[in-house]
């Protein structure tokens, strides 16, 4: 797993290509396209059809359908906001990692249950940052994390830095990767 995972919305079909070349010329060979426009699914498919050489994944899932969509699409990862017993299943069948966000022991023991080891702390800013993940390792140790949600690149290493974070997640790589490939 790449230790970056931009965060990518792609709200025109057409801006696909130039958002992967630029992750690509910034050195970040993955990406997770989220599922909230109208052209994320066809966006995955061209992403993971035309870079292969990319981890493409799909983010912002929150029900099955769009998971079985994604899945289809070529999507090797899936993220959630949330934890989806149905998302995780279907996953957990086809082999792909799910990355469902989980910020309460709740959550985490759910996933725990479900085979997952690695969630998506999500808003880690809102929840409480690195100290919460710090505290939450305690009870489970075996659970690694992908803060996103306040993560930038002030902060960055901090997160980084700890054994239990497996990457980070944001929408500033992506901001990030563009202005630089621009220049």
């Amino acid at each position: 797993m790449e230790q970056l995972i931009p965060v990518v919305v792609i709200k025109q079909i057409g801006d696909t290509e130039r958002y992967m070349q630029a992750l690509l010329h910034s050195g970040v060979n993955c990406a997770e396209i989220t599922f909230r426009t109208d052209c994320a699914e066809q966006a995955i498919e061209l992403a993971a059809r035309q870079f292969p050489q990319m981890e493409i994944g799909a983010g912002t899932v929150i029900n099955g359908d769009q998971a079985r969509r994604a899945l289809a699409a070529g999507a090797k990862f899936i993220v959630s906001p949330g934890l989806s017993e149905e998302v995780a299943f279907i996953c957990a069948q086809k082999n792909i990692p799910y990355y469902p966000g989980c910020v309460t022991p709740t959550e985490i023991m759910k996933a725990i249950s479900l085979g997952i080891h690695t969630v998506k702390f999500f808003p880690a800013n809102v929840y409480g940052g690195l100290a919460a993940m710090k505290a939450l390792s305690a009870p489970f140790p075996q659970i690694k994390f992908i803060p996103t949600g306040g993560v930038n690149r002030e902060n960055l290493n901090e997160f980084l830095s700890w054994e239990k974070v497996a990457a980070v997640g944001g929408s500033f790589i992506m901001e990030e990767a563009l202005k630089s490939w621009q220049k």
